[in-house]
This record gives C-alpha cells, structure tokens and sequence, in this order.
C-alpha cells in the first residue's frame, strides 16, 4: 500500500463503496395498525416524483460532488464528499427538492419543521412554506455541547414535529435536535433529509425519508488506509473553515 501511495496512484474505484440506491421512505408500524411483514428498521421503497438520478444531476451539475481527502464534520474521513451548499445557493433547487421530501409528510398534521443549522435552517423554512407550518432552527449551543432555541422560539408540548437536515452521515445533528424535541414533550413524525450517505446504518425510531441513498466509504481518525492518507487533507463542514492540511493517521 506504500509503495502505491509513494508513486501518486489514484485508488480504484473499487476500493470505495460508493453504491447509489434508489430514495428511501423507511416506515416503522404504528400502535394499533395491522403491520403484517412489516419490521422496524425495515427499507421499504416509495415511488418517488423526482427519480434519483435527477437529485444526482443536481448535485453533479452544481459540482457538489467531490473526490479528494476529506475532513468530516463529524470527524471521519472520507474520499468522497457532498457540498450541499453549492446545491443550496440554487432558491430552484431547493424548492424543488424540499417539495419531494415533504410531500410524503404532507397528510401527517405537522405543525412544527424543524432543522438544524445551517443547510437544515434553509430546508425547514421551504418545507414549511410548502406545507403551511412553522419553522424553527436548532442552533449550536453556546457551550458547543447539543443544540438549542433561541430567538424567542419554542416547542409545546404535543406538538407534532419533522425534523429535517441536509445530509445525514452519522445523524449527530439530527439527534442532537430530536432531543430539542423530546426535552419539550412533543412527538417526532419523522425525519427528511436530501442524502443519506450512512448506507442506511442510521435509525431514529421513525419515518425516515431521503431522496437518495448512497453509501460512502468513511473512516475513522486511527484507521486511515495508506492510499486515503496520501492524498491531501481538505477540511469541510460548518464546524470548521475550508483548508487544506497535511494528512496524517
């Protein structure tokens, strides 16, 4: 693995998982409903408005989908990378997209969508224009420690809330928001995000809709293969500025 590292050679594709499925709706069985052959965590298919080679097409043409070393946010590295913003600059873009991902929350009795900054704040605000609700953002804790109400905002109890987010890695932002929602005693219908790229390892507890699915390879800080460190670092995320460093394990 050295020596390919030494003389510069890009990894083959066939070192990465990097498998795009079709977009997900996740259902979970609700007391009192029939759920034969129906199992929590279980991937069941929707037919979709938008088919996901267009959400890709968007991606691509808007040059958010990027080969390299990459810094996650979340603290992983990977080869491949997602910038949702060069997609989210695009007020067309994101109209359309978050109309798919709230169409299948649109008979649900939501009454609150709320989203994580700063992609999730954007797509709160045009999923609830869709659908005619609230919007709240969960913002970074002062502390740096979960997320948190400000500006006057709040959730009552019972309320009926869908969390949304950009893209969903490991769900910490997610989670970390859900908690907002547990911590005022209303109810999470689900969860909507523009790309699942855990490989659907993610599960909430609830509905789960992503327009696409895509498995990218990531790994941790002491498990970085040779030919990944090679490659020079590049961080990105709202948690950090965008630079480049040397790589290391």
């Amino acid at each position: 693995m050295e020596a390919r590292a030494n003389k510069g050679r890009q990894p083959k594709k066939t070192q990465r998982s990097t498998a795009f499925v079709t977009p997900i709706h996740r259902d979970y069985p609700r007391a009192g409903r029939t759920t034969a052959g129906i199992q929590k965590g279980r991937t069941e298919l929707t037919k979709p408005m938008i088919t996901q080679n267009e959400v890709l097409e968007i991606f691509r043409s808007s040059g958010a989908l990027l080969d390299g070393h990459f810094l996650l946010a979340s603290g992983y590295h990977s080869a491949s990378y997602l910038e949702k913003f060069l997609v989210l600059q695009y007020p067309h873009h994101v109209e359309r997209l978050c109309k798919e991902l709230a169409e299948p929350f649109a008979n649900q009795n939501i009454d609150v969508v709320l989203g994580p900054t700063t992609g999730g704040m954007l797509m709160a605000y045009e999923i609830g224009k869709y659908i005619g609700k609230r919007a709240l953002y969960a913002e970074r804790a002062e502390d740096g420690k979960g997320r948190e109400l400000r500006r006057g905002f709040r959730i009552d109890k019972g309320e009926r809330i869908l969390v949304v987010d950009d893209i969903l890695t490991t769900g910490g932002s997610v989670n970390e928001t859900i908690k907002l929602v547990t911590d005022a005693e209303a109810e999470l219908v689900g969860v909507a995000v523009l790309a699942d790229r855990s490989g659907g390892s993610v599960d909430f507890g609830v509905p789960l809709h992503a327009l696409v699915s895509i498995a990218l390879e990531k790994f941790p800080p002491h498990a970085i293969p040779d030919w990944l460190a090679a490659i020079p670092l590049t961080e990105r995320g709202s948690s950090h500025n965008l630079k480049t460093a040397p790589a290391s394990k």
